[in-house]
């Protein structure tokens, strides 16, 4: 069906789609729209799904816990400061081997206080074991919720999968979405572990050196695993609904000579950027990394990259740019720390960037330094 949605509502569009049975939520701006639309899908009887308004994002994440080791599928969404409160749990969600999905609307962190996008929250939690993919339009956030089910009930992966969204500039733009009918492509949860109260069983709260480490392997293996269950959901969502993805989604690359790396909106933003530097005689492409966690292997080439940098490692440099630079260390990289709390970056601000690179050197956009 198609019909116009916000990127919030989108992705409750899909998680209604995708038939959890408990959803679990405390509000947040920018988030508060998605778990908002969710219950009153549960209100009206349109989703057959227990509704668990928590008292705090620590509980929400704690709740879907509780129902994902007992074998249903559970989903939850939160934004900075809430995504912060769930830390410890997101932890142990990844631990426990809990395929839980997330929407993280992108906002920055106080203080000073600010409600806009910004890539620091969802980057604060890289090492948890969580798979993380950034969206950048609403068919997107549409489509990618619906395969985050799919990729994280996996028994080679059963992982929690967060599925990032920039906070207003995606969370609430209007734009079209196409909804489908999931039927088999989301197949019923099939958790091996679960709790079953008909075959009772202990469980050891403690383990000791000698089987710890071999948790934190299997976490591993099975990121190591995931990049082929991901592209086997994007073939098989392409087969049955006509919608391509990937790992990134590449504009004009194949001669370019300088590509503009993001993620999320503003990865969409440099395509018309792209265009521009064209039309002026630049060889420039586009390339948008749609997953953050995996991280892909990129095809750059040794073309100078400029990295659109929406969250920042103090002391240390931009994080997109860092990750780059430790998987390709020969890259060419200038990193361009740009839209952080919402600051407005324009298509044409992004061309300039290309234009004035130095390659080698870091520019905070906005800052006299």
């Amino acid at each position: 069906m198609l019909t116009i949605a916000t990127g919030n509502k989108a992705v409750a569009a899909a998680v209604k789609a995708a038939k959890p049975a408990v959803v679990a939520a405390y509000p947040i701006t920018p988030q508060t729209e998605v778990v908002e639309q969710i219950a009153e899908y549960v209100t009206a009887g349109e989703m057959d799904a227990r509704y668990i308004p928590v008292e705090s994002e620590h509980s929400a994440m704690t709740a879907c816990i509780g129902a994902s080791i007992t074998g249903v599928r559970s989903f939850t969404a939160t934004s900075s400061h809430g995504l912060l409160y769930m830390h410890e749990m997101l932890h142990w969600a990844a631990g426990a081997r809990l395929p839980i999905v997330m929407a993280n609307i992108n906002r920055s962190l106080g203080p000073g206080w600010n409600v806009w996008a910004e890539h620091t929250d969802a980057f604060s939690q890289r090492d948890t074991g969580w798979l993380q993919f950034f969206v950048g339009d609403v068919q997107e956030a549409y489509d990618t919720t619906l395969m985050a089910f799919r990729i994280a009930e996996n028994n080679d992966i059963l992982l929690p999968v967060m599925v990032n969204l920039d906070g207003f500039v995606l969370s609430h733009i209007m734009q079209s979405l196409e909804t489908v009918e999931p039927g088999d492509y989301i197949p019923p949860m099939r958790l091996p572990h679960r709790i079953d109260p008909e075959n009772p069983a202990g469980y050891g709260a403690m383990t000791g050196p000698n089987d710890h480490f071999r948790f934190r392997w299997e976490i591993e293996r099975a990121m190591r695993n995931s990049p082929a269950v991901i592209r086997d959901a994007e073939e098989e969502f392409f087969r049955q609904f006509g919608r391509k993805y990937g790992p990134t989604e590449e504009y004009r690359c194949e001669d370019a000579e300088v590509l503009i790396v993001a993620l999320g909106t503003l990865g969409k933003e440099a395509e018309v950027a792209v265009d521009i530097l064209r039309d002026a005689g630049i060889k420039a492409g586009s390339m948008r990394i749609r997953w953050f966690r995996p991280f892909p292997d990129l095809d750059i080439g040794g073309r100078d990259l400029v990295v659109l940098d929406r969250g920042y490692s103090f002391g240390y440099g931009g994080v997109l740019s860092s990750e780059i630079r430790s998987k390709y260390p020969g890259a060419s990289i200038y990193s361009v720390v740009a839209g952080l709390g919402g600051q407005e970056v324009t298509y044409d601000d992004i061309a300039g960037f290309v234009r004035d690179r130095r390659m080698g050197e870091e520019f905070w956009f906005g800052v006299d330094a």
